[in-house]
C-alpha cells in the first residue's frame, strides 16, 4: 500500500452569519510519499485486437485493488489558527 503523510492547516475565521470560529480554508501540505510496490494483480484490457496489462488502480475500485496499489493518507499534524486581518506586529 501507499502512504501518503500530510500535514493539515486549518484557517478559521467567524462572520456576523456565525459568530463561532469556524475553518474557511484548509490546506494539506504533503510530507513524504512512502511506494507500495508494483502492482500484484494487473488487469487485463483489450481494445480491439490489442491487450494490454494495466495496474489494477487504473481499473478497479479501491476495495477491489491490491494491496500495493491502495492508497492510504496519514495525517501527521493537524493545525488550527484564526485569520488575522490589519493586526499590526
Amino acid at each position: 500500500m501507499t502512504i501518503v503523510l500530510v500535514d493539515v492547516e486549518h484557517v478559521t475565521h467567524t462572520c456576523p452569519a456565525d459568530p463561532e470560529p469556524h475553518p474557511f480554508d484548509t490546506r494539506r501540505t504533503v510530507i513524504d510519499v512512502i511506494p507500495g510496490g508494483p502492482c500484484r494483480t494487473p488487469v487485463t484490457i483489450r481494445c480491439g485486437n490489442v491487450t494490454t496489462q494495466i495496474a489494477c488502480h487504473r481499473h478497479e475500485p479501491a476495495k477491489r485493488q491490491c494491496g500495493a496499489c491502495r492508497v492510504i493518507v496519514r495525517e501527521r499534524t493537524i493545525t488550527t489558527r484564526p485569520h488575522t486581518i490589519g493586526v499590526a506586529a
